[in-house]
């Protein structure tokens, strides 16, 4: 069975740091691009970052650009969300996602329709 399956999130104070991972199971993420989303109670699922196939980030938050990372493990079939400097504003319930079709490059407004597989999400809260 092919699933996304997220892991990582939790409860962390302003400023702190957070290492979320993606691991693929079924498929490979290999040649893939792979979108982090983010939705906050209340507002719609946003799209935060994605990485291409080449390992170039494409941000869509400018507020995230100076403090989130994505990297690939290939080896691993796992993708990383390393967030450090966590603000509030910053908390959500994070997904990733992959294209419905395949696509090596990220989208330049990812929309939720154009995404086929997601994991099921995992919770950061940035709370003191």
């Amino acid at each position: 069975q092919s699933q996304l399956v997220e892991s990582g999130g939790g409860l962390v104070q302003p400023g702190g740091s957070l290492r979320l991972s993606c691991a693929a199971s079924g498929f490979s993420l290999d040649a893939q691009s792979i979108t982090w989303f983010r939705q906050a109670p209340g507002k719609e699922r946003e799209g935060v970052l994605c990485i291409n196939m080449r390992g170039a980030t494409t941000y869509y938050k400018d507020s995230v650009k100076s403090r989130f990372t994505i990297s690939i493990d290939n080896a691993k079939n796992t993708v990383y969300l390393d967030m450090n400097n966590l603000k509030p504003e910053d908390s959500a319930v994070y997904y990733c996602a992959l294209p419905s079709t395949w696509s090596p490059s990220c989208f330049t407004v990812p929309e939720e329709k154009d995404f086929g597989f997601w994991g099921q999400g995992t919770q950061v809260t940035v709370s003191s």
